[in-house]
């Protein structure tokens, strides 16, 4: 399930279904929940364990927060519906409005994409700005508050041991519990989630998991930009390289510079290495801006992403009523496919219809609309990431056409800016991947490889250890 395969939000059809709701957690996925939950509770109260800035700073509880993050069109078009305005305040203060058909080169298979036909606005900001401006937005809606140096801890059951009735809080420095009661209790806590283990403590199952290793690690830094220059150069490792990196544009006239390793490549914290790491990618334009531009006085940060996680609540035959996960406590991918905001975006917009169906069966009608949105999302991050044999784990059926489907696509969109443009809506999660098989991008793809153009993995299918299409193409 992707933008185009959910209907877009409607607040009108929601009706009010509760006195009050608890988010735990109060990053994007958390934010983003209390927004869709304040149509349909009276109340809705977000639980965060950081001291929250006033300022669009990197905070302790998101330890990735400094490195890049991209709001997909995904997430864009959907935060425009839930919080009319929100791509324009981004600007306001300091975001950058770029085109991915032509300001951002995307490295794949050999060589830079070709441009795009059409127009693709998005917009370029840290992290922090991107939170900063979503709970600007949540606080200021009637009946939401937001309590920080709050943990949320165990759930509250009914007698039955069926219902979860609210979640129990310490807040600040006092040690004593508070219970607070609620018709709803939202688990966005990420991957730090407890809700698999209290599962089990309470007599049911905890979810089945699939994890994928890639063991990835990165490194960023910012460098000064020239407020004109809205360049982003996008360099993904691409097996048998190890190394990736990327840049774009950033509020504060900045680019946010980051490298990247996988399976055992480490990307340094050291300047001088980080630079001469830059210079071993396959192009030279991301060293280019370290070597012409000043440096952050402020170091470089490092990250390390071992494995794509995801929580399989769908497969649950039982669930506790009054209870629901959803962002990265459900599913966590590979960073460097920015999918994370976005698909928080979709799963709030997908709760958004379950409520507007009744609170019946709420977890699992829920569960089952958002396995759609993670399938497309786990197909492109993980399916990318087998390309190298040491990646390790429960690979999709299909994976390997894909691979190679894909591969060849890439090649070609060398040259064929229409193919750019077909893949792009798919990594941006405007389109599903099965959109890739349109007739009118099959025939391009199938086209003999251009003249001169980078012939490498131009085997057939059969290389791989599968072969066949699959329904992972949703």
């Amino acid at each position: 399930m992707t933008l185009a395969t959910i209907p877009r939000y409607d607040g009108a059809c929601v009706a009010e279904c509760g006195d009050r709701a608890v988010v735990v957690g109060g990053g994007v996925a958390g934010l983003l929940a209390a927004r869709v939950l304040a149509d349909a509770f009276a109340e809705v109260t977000v639980v965060e364990r950081d001291s929250l800035p006033d300022d669009p700073v990197a905070r302790r509880g998101v330890p990735q927060g400094r490195h890049p993050h991209a709001l997909l069109e995904a997430g864009r078009a959907t935060m425009a519906d839930l919080l009319p305005g929100y791509a324009e305040d981004v600007i306001s203060a300091g975001g950058v409005v770029t085109d991915f058909a032509g300001d951002v080169r995307f490295y794949d298979e050999g060589a830079f994409l070709a441009d795009g036909p059409a127009r693709m606005e998005t917009v370029s900001a840290t992290r922090p700005l991107f939170e900063h401006v979503i709970r600007r937005h949540v606080a200021a809606r009637d009946g939401v508050e937001i309590r920080t140096n709050c943990r949320g801890g165990d759930y509250l059951l009914d007698d039955a041991g069926t219902t979860v009735r609210g979640v129990v809080l310490r807040e600040g420095t006092d040690r004593d519990a508070v219970e607070l009661p609620a018709d709803l209790v939202v688990d966005a806590t990420g991957r730090a989630s407890k809700t698999p283990n209290w599962l089990e403590t309470h007599g049911y199952e905890s979810p089945p998991t699939d994890e994928v290793r890639i063991e990835m690690t990165y490194s960023t830094t910012f460098v000064d930009r020239p407020p004109s220059d809205r360049r982003t150069f996008l360099v993904p490792a691409s097996a048998p390289r190890t190394r990736g990196g990327m840049a774009a544009p950033v509020e504060g006239n900045r680019w946010v510079v980051n490298l990247q390793g996988v399976h055992g490549t480490v990307p340094p914290t050291d300047r001088d290495a980080f630079a001469e790491y830059a210079a071993s990618l396959p192009v030279p334009e991301i060293a280019r801006l370290l070597e012409r531009h000043d440096w952050a006085a402020d170091g470089i940060d490092h990250y390390p992403f071992p494995t794509n996680r995801r929580h399989r609540y769908e497969d649950l035959d039982r669930f506790p009523d009054g209870l629901l996960v959803i962002g990265d406590a459900v599913a966590s991918f590979n960073p460097v496919y920015a999918q994370g905001m976005s698909v928080a975006a979709l799963e709030a917009l997908v709760l958004h219809h379950v409520l507007a169906d009744g609170r019946e069966n709420l977890a699992p009608r829920f569960f089952d609309r958002v396995e759609g949105v993670v399938d497309g999302a786990w197909s492109l991050a993980v399916g990318a990431d087998f390309g190298f044999t040491e990646t390790t784990g429960p690979k999709p059926r299909g994976t390997a056409f894909f691979g190679w489907y894909l591969g060849r696509l890439l090649r070609h969109a060398h040259t064929d800016g229409a193919l750019t443009d077909a893949f792009v809506r798919v990594l941006t999660m405007e389109r599903p991947p099965s959109s890739l098989l349109r007739p009118g991008v099959v025939r391009r793809v199938l086209l003999p490889p251009p003249s001169g153009g980078h012939h490498e993995s131009e085997a057939d299918p059969h290389r791989y250890e599968e072969g066949r299409p699959s329904s992972s193409l949703r």
